[in-house]
């Protein structure tokens, strides 16, 4: 047993230090970036969002509306066979990543997949990305599709970080815990701070010419400007997305008024009981859940949510004086809110 004692922070841990700028207006920011993946030398555009590939969020609604603003949803692994090799087929296929587990089904299922579309972008998504087997399969599924970028994750350390590179990953998933219905460190005891997380990942992968995908933690558009300036590539979201039309949760009504009214609709973690009775009958007898259940306010079309957190990036840049989204984490000063007693344990 050991205890390392240096400071880990969280998003609620810090700000972000104003700086003297030369912009004017949010328009004049750029918050697209462009990205060259190292395994395929693909290039990819766009704004670096992606909605998290739980089955309420990771959607194909979710991808058809994301994609009109540049931004990439991971779809949830649940979908039939036919329905995704149609879907990839068509031009919203470009802005989504086809998620998978580590099973021989979940293996066999993309092979027929991509036989069947294109498949530009794979995730290969689990909890506990430190098992060898997590290394095996990237590395697998790296050599059955040399010409897809691959995602996977999800780990919070640098060591994991690099190996996971080197056996053929293009972006590093980054978050054990944080996620809103995630109860993985209430349950477990196993975590690490997400900014801090972001931070020492990203500068792992980015001296191997990698990227990373921040994971979880983010609640406000202030979160996913502080994941940018942590030296995230990408950021994902999950609760933030819940909620709208192109979720899959089941909403509930009322009759107000004598009308009927959408006031909620679930959410849960994809470890959750309620996620295991869904697809797999229950939760197994050899684990608990690391998820719970909530209700999230029902909150219609998520152009309107997209557009906050866009503009929300675009006012951190102005304050900051960074004309470009890749400038960002070059520019970026924290200053820590919290005391350091605190810090010590993750806030």
């Amino acid at each position: 047993m050991r205890i390392e004692t240096d400071v880990k922070l969280d998003f609620k841990d810090v700000l972000i230090r104003p700086k003297r700028s030369t912009l004017n207006t949010r328009s004049a920011v750029d918050v697209n970036r462009v990205f060259r993946f190292l395994h395929t030398g693909s290039e990819w555009k766009g704004f670096p969002l992606i909605a998290a590939n739980m089955d309420v969020t990771g959607t194909l609604a979710m991808a058809r509306a994301l994609g009109k603003h540049g931004a990439l949803t991971a779809l949830h692994k649940h979908y039939p066979e036919r329905e995704l090799a149609e879907f990839f087929a068509g031009a919203d296929g470009a802005h989504a990543f086809y998620s998978l587990g580590t099973t021989a089904a979940d293996l066999k299922k993309l092979a027929a997949v991509a036989k069947a579309a294109p498949v530009r972008l794979i995730c290969l998504d689990v909890a506990n990305g430190y098992a060898e087997k997590f290394l095996d399969i990237v590395k697998a599924v790296r050599d059955a599709h040399p010409e897809a970028v691959i995602m996977a994750g999800n780990v919070v350390t640098g060591d994991m970080t690099e190996a996971l590179v080197i056996a053929g990953a293009d972006i590093v998933k980054i978050g054990i815990g944080p996620g809103s219905v995630c109860t993985t460190r209430r349950v477990t005891g196993v975590g690490y701070p997400q900014l801090s997380a972001i931070i020492e990942c990203a500068d792992a992968a980015h001296g191997l010419k990698g990227l990373v995908c921040a994971d979880g933690g983010c609640t406000v558009p202030g979160d996913v400007a502080k994941a940018y300036g942590a030296g995230a590539d990408f950021v994902m979201l999950g609760g933030m997305l819940a909620g709208h039309d192109e979720c899959a949760g089941e909403i509930r009504w009322e009759t107000r008024d004598g009308e009927k009214v959408a006031v909620g609709m679930a959410f849960y973690g994809m470890s959750s009981e309620t996620a295991m009775k869904k697809h797999a009958g229950g939760v197994a007898h050899y684990r608990a859940a690391e998820g719970k259940t909530v209700e999230t306010p029902y909150r219609g079309p998520v152009e309107a949510t997209i557009s906050e957190i866009m503009g929300g990036v675009r006012s951190m840049m102005t304050y900051i004086g960074a004309a470009h989204l890749k400038e960002v984490s070059k520019r970026t000063t924290f200053v820590r809110v919290t005391a350091q007693t605190n810090d010590v344990f993750g806030g």
